[in-house]
């Protein structure tokens, strides 16, 4: 552990195991697939994934001391995103969680070529990730406290998410400014099923930064808009078809519940950001701005900057890194 620290983010992470079949022929992927076939495939590669391992190495890198507090078991998988972890820094895993009951979560990503990605995912010792999980004592010396992807983690939304919303209330007892990221559930699944607005109204009070995604907060807030837009999007951008007034309308009703500064990822149309006043801005906790009225009542929509783009996995969680580093580094709203 280094002397100092920033962060603390805690909440899901996986290995991710990729297997190479670039070279695995040119038939149509129905026809590669089949019972009983043996298919060549190449070396496989190994990285981590999850909120903490992408918005923590990417806060890493961009030179903000972080720790990171993920729960794996004391298998082999979870001896390897340990090392991964490590890798970019010892004081990284310092904060990391090991339960010898439990088993690592894990992704096997199917990259076919021409056929967009498929996921087998294993949940795991994430299933298992209690508010008596997070470090609390590490938060004595941390700015800022981010958890991220509670929708894929059961005990964080089962029993109206009382183990999320206590997470948050022991982190602001800390003095720590806090920050939740959401994750997209399967809407047919045991989350997709829990009832996120009485979820979040019971979290939010806690939480200071609130950064999910557009997509996540119409399907948990307002389901017949969600079904509605699925319906009329097919193939195109389910996003396209969202509104600044209805972008304004969420971010004020997510303030109504709680949340200090609220930002919506908007893939490709870029992120709405909406600040509440300045009494509340002062009250962010040990990363709160030193010109807190520039931040205060502040509502707009940012472009993406246009870049050439090599891949859209973890986006959203490095785009959380980016503004949470430009907030500890004191760096205008902006």
């Amino acid at each position: 552990m280094k002397s100092e620290f920033e962060v603390l983010v805690a909440g899901h992470i996986c290995l991710d195991i990729h297997p190479d079949l670039s070279g695995a022929g040119r038939q149509p992927f129905e026809h590669t697939f089949l019972p009983g076939r043996l298919l060549a495939a190449g070396p496989v590669s190994f990285s981590t994934g999850g909120s903490v391992s992408n918005t923590g190495l990417a806060l890493d890198r961009l030179g903000i001391a972080a720790s990171l507090a993920g729960k794996v078991g004391n298998d082999l998988f979870g001896q390897a995103v340990r090392q991964i972890v490590a890798a970019h820094g010892d004081w990284l895993a310092a904060g990391m969680i090991i339960d010898p009951e439990a088993s690592t979560s894990y992704s096997i990503i199917i990259n076919y070529p021409g056929v967009d990605r498929i996921f087998l995912h294993y949940p795991g010792a994430n299933d298992t990730f209690q508010a008596g999980d997070v470090p609390y004592g590490l938060l004595e010396q941390a700015r800022l406290f981010h958890f991220g992807y509670p929708p894929i983690m059961r005990s964080m939304f089962i029993d109206g998410g009382a183990q999320l919303s206590e997470i948050f209330r022991r982190a602001k007892c800390a003095g720590v400014t806090t920050s939740l990221d959401m994750a997209f559930p399967d809407p047919s699944s045991e989350a997709g099923q829990a009832d996120w607005r009485n979820i979040l109204e019971n979290t939010l009070p806690y939480v200071d930064i609130f950064l999910p995604s557009l997509e996540e907060i119409i399907f948990m807030l307002r389901p017949d808009t969600y079904s509605e837009w699925t319906r009329a999007a097919g193939e195109s951008d389910f996003l396209a078809q969202a509104t600044p007034q209805l972008v304004s309308e969420l971010g004020h009703e997510l303030m109504a519940m709680g949340s200090k500064i609220v930002g919506l990822k908007l893939g490709s149309r870029g992120m709405y950001l909406r600040t509440s006043g300045q009494e509340a801005i002062r009250l962010l906790g040990r990363a709160c701005p030193s010109n807190s009225d520039t931040w205060a009542w502040q509502e707009f929509w940012a472009p993406c900057f246009k870049v050439e783009v090599a891949g859209t996995t973890g986006s959203g969680d490095s785009t959380i890194a980016g503004f949470l580093a430009g907030l500890l580094r004191d760096l205008p709203v902006e």
